[in-house]
């Protein structure tokens, strides 16, 4: 179970890196005014976006082999798997803005700031609730 912990871990890790650089793209991409600029913004989203995808099914998929492997104990992992589910709810909210912002519809530069912030909410719990495995 080691290797499945390890893939999960590095998957997890790539996944999260478009997490945090996609909604990044969203804020640069609502201040471009340019259509060259537009462009550009909609190619380097929709490629994050589509290489980022098959690492969160990787780490969900590795998740759900360790969730298997080691059981469904405790509450600290109702938690964990809660938040998960969110994250990949998030996750396909972000390709809903992906597609809104390919199509010329804009939110303000707040809003792409505010969802930014979100993964690194998640994955702060996420990270201590596997860790520590509080008692809830």
């Amino acid at each position: 179970m080691l290797w499945v912990e390890a893939f999960h871990i590095i998957f997890v890790v790539t996944w999260f890196a478009g997490l945090f650089y996609l909604p990044r793209l969203f804020v640069y991409h609502s201040q471009t005014t340019d259509p060259a600029g537009h462009e550009r913004f909609v190619t380097m989203e929709r490629r994050l976006y589509r290489f980022t995808t098959p690492s969160a099914a990787l780490a969900v998929g590795f998740g759900l082999w360790l969730w298997w492997g080691y059981g469904f104990d405790g509450a600290w992992l109702h938690v964990k798997i809660l938040l998960a589910g969110l994250l990949i709810v998030y996750y396909v909210y972000l390709g809903h803005l992906v597609r809104e912002l390919a199509q010329g519809r804009r939110r303000s530069t707040r809003f792409y700031r505010i969802i930014n912030e979100i993964p690194v909410l998640l994955l702060l719990a996420i990270v201590i609730l596997a860790v520590v495995k509080p008692p809830l």
